[in-house]
């Protein structure tokens, strides 16, 4: 009975079970997904994540501003570069469970 009532109080959370699936919806994607695992190397500027996930220029920038919208990097300015980064550890955190869970049965 008190499990069950403590389970109520999570489930019934409605704005953050809304948060949570988003931030699944948004690393679901296999680019998006790229380029996270690109940016837990560090920060980078678009032209070097094109190099290491492939895509254009254009297309990189749209799933940047995607995941910066959404909370998941974020950006400043170097000069006329812009660089971006992870916009917290936990974001590192979820990406390295989800690769040691690929391998789980």
């Amino acid at each position: 009975e008190k499990r069950i009532e403590q389970a109520k109080e999570e489930i019934f959370c409605i704005e953050d079970i809304e948060k949570e699936c988003n931030l699944f919806r948004m690393l679901a994607e296999p680019s998006r997904m790229k380029i996270v695992l690109a940016l837990t190397k560090g920060e980078s500027c678009v032209y070097h994540l094109v190099g290491a996930c492939g895509g254009t220029q254009s297309g990189m920038s749209h799933q940047l501003r995607v995941l910066k919208d959404n909370g998941i990097v974020k950006s400043r300015r170097a000069g006329q570069n812009m660089l971006y980064s992870l916009a917290d550890e936990h974001i590192v955190k979820i990406v390295e469970l989800a690769r040691e869970h690929k391998d789980c049965k």
